[in-house]
């Protein structure tokens, strides 16, 4: 399954898109920073390197980048992997080549496919890191597709919010981002995935997460997607962050019965507003203990997608289970 969706906004700013490099440009245009522009080539088999470039030059040509508040990126030529297997770099190359003419850049998402222009198993990324060296005032950062995705420790003293949105994420990248310094970090969203594409973190690679000693300013944790949510589950069932959260986000995995239960037996969770399991395993007697255990405190809590709501026989075993976002 993929459900990996287009954002309709990013860095505060709507969206829009960009005219391909083969179509008119329109009359008119937003204003350099009333919108998160999305810079994109259509399809990813039959499109020449350089075509990314290409388009970005085009829009530099009429829009004044010195005003680009954000940034997203699209396809980029072979996307996919390529004939020789090695990760294309050419929309990164680009941007750190025009980061001084980008001053204003605040928020950038890479890899903005959906699974009809290129599923998510199939993306290949690189090291995205040189774009946080380049961009030391990048507020917002995001990355859709985990295949050769690298992400080795990092400094970074404005970053707030890092998404990474895989089907299948190394541990080399959860470590990765576990020994960076991101002191200003709120909002941390990671889609660990499937076993069977690849994922392969363990709940001891998210430790540098539960005690949250290098992220002193987050609020909001989301270790979601994942086949392993009920181990996840009972890690933080006692983590020391969770009691400085105001969000914790648990949603699109395997989530059950166990993790659920551990959930509700751990440290108090009636100071978060919100708490988000959907897409989940639990059974109805366990998801209406949790209703009148949290929402009566205030906490909003997220238990749409339960099995009833797919259809699904509900099993206590893990056999049969599905993180919501894999191919």
């Amino acid at each position: 399954m993929s459900n990996a969706e287009r954002p309709a906004e990013w860095g505060g700013l709507p969206t829009f898109e960009f005219p391909l490099l083969e179509e008119d440009l329109p009359e008119s245009l937003p204003a350099a920073d009333a919108v998160a522009w999305r810079i994109t080539v259509e399809g990813y088999y039959d499109v020449d390197l350089g075509q990314w470039a290409a388009t970005f030059a085009r829009f530099a040509e009429v829009v004044d980048l010195s005003q680009v508040r954000a940034l997203i990126v699209g396809i980029w030529p072979q996307a996919a992997i390529p004939d020789n297997n090695k990760p294309n770099t050419e929309a990164i190359d680009t941007l750190v080549a025009a980061a001084d003419r980008l001053p204003a850049l605040r928020a950038l998402f890479i890899g903005d496919m959906t699974w009809d222009e290129c599923e998510i198993s199939w993306i290949v990324n690189s090291d995205v890191t040189p774009l946080l060296r380049a961009f030391p005032r990048l507020e917002e950062f995001g990355v859709r597709g985990g295949g050769s995705l690298a992400f080795p420790a990092e400094s970074h003293s404005v970053l707030r919010r890092l998404v990474i949105e895989t089907g299948a994420l190394s541990r080399e990248v959860v470590r990765g981002v576990g020994e960076s310094d991101l002191p200003a970090l709120e909002d941390l969203d990671i889609w660990l995935g499937d076993p069977e594409y690849g994922a392969d973190t363990e709940v001891s690679d998210l430790e540098p997460f539960m005690t949250g000693v290098r992220l002193p300013a987050l609020r909001r944790l989301a270790l979601r997607n994942s086949a392993i949510q009920d181990e996840i589950a009972a890690a933080f069932a006692s983590a020391p962050v969770v009691a400085r959260l105001t969000e914790l986000n648990l949603s699109l995995g395997t989530l059950g019965d166990e993790g659920a239960t551990a959930l509700l037996d751990g440290q108090p969770l009636t100071h978060l507003a919100k708490l988000d399991l959907h897409h989940h395993y639990i059974s109805a007697p366990v998801a209406e203990r949790i209703r009148e255990t949290l929402t009566a405190q205030g906490v909003a809590v997220d238990l749409s997608e339960g099995p009833d709501d797919r259809g699904d026989d509900y099993d206590d075993e893990e056999d049969g289970r599905y993180v919501a976002v894999a191919e």
